[in-house]
């Protein structure tokens, strides 16, 4: 059976396809905010989170001819502000550790009952982590790619994507217990 995917928003995307401004304009209200929060939490800067959206939005309605309507638009569209989000990061000339010969263990069961932690304090803590971290946390845990999938976006290996996570974690625990916030 093959999975349909309904998109509330097509007829908007075929008036795109037509060249119609108006519909540019409500879809890029529709989808904005959301965007624009993907790109923050990987660029981890407002003025290039900004950059990043409106680049995502024009990258889009020029290739609107090339949206096959295999996904939502909001799907293709968020997959277009990760890779723009990536492609800032890069030349912020982010580098990520290859740990292809390092022994990495496996990822400990999670724990669903774990206390609640303060979304402020999780917030500050995420925007000081360094890049490589902050960047496979958020597309691990919030963007909810694997780290296969994390590796392509990347460039990367599995084993160096599983062990940024691994240490990502680390590093954010650390900061929310120096902060105070209880496990």
């Amino acid at each position: 059976m093959e999975t349909a995917y309904i998109d509330k928003h097509v007829e908007l995307v075929n008036e795109c396809r037509n060249g119609n401004r108006k519909a540019q304009f409500e879809l890029y209200k529709l989808y904005a905010n959301a965007m624009y929060n993907v790109a923050l939490r990987i660029v981890n800067d407002d003025a290039e989170a900004e950059d990043v959206l409106q680049e995502a939005f024009l990258d889009a309605f020029n290739r609107i001819a090339d949206f096959r309507q295999e996904t939502t638009f909001g799907l293709w569209l968020k997959q277009i502000v990760i890779n723009r989000s990536i492609n800032y990061l890069r030349k912020r000339k982010l580098e990520l550790v290859s740990l292809d010969e390092v022994e990495v263990a496996d990822e400990p069961a999670t724990d669903y009952e774990e206390t609640t932690l303060k979304v402020e304090a999780i917030k500050v803590a995420m925007n000081e982590l360094p890049d490589g971290y902050r960047v496979v946390l958020t597309l691990y845990l919030f963007e909810g790619y694997d780290h296969e999938e994390i590796a392509h976006i990347l460039k990367i290996t599995e084993n160096t994507s599983r062990s940024q996570y691994m240490r990502a974690k680390r590093k954010l625990n650390s900061l929310l217990e120096m902060k105070g916030v209880a496990r």
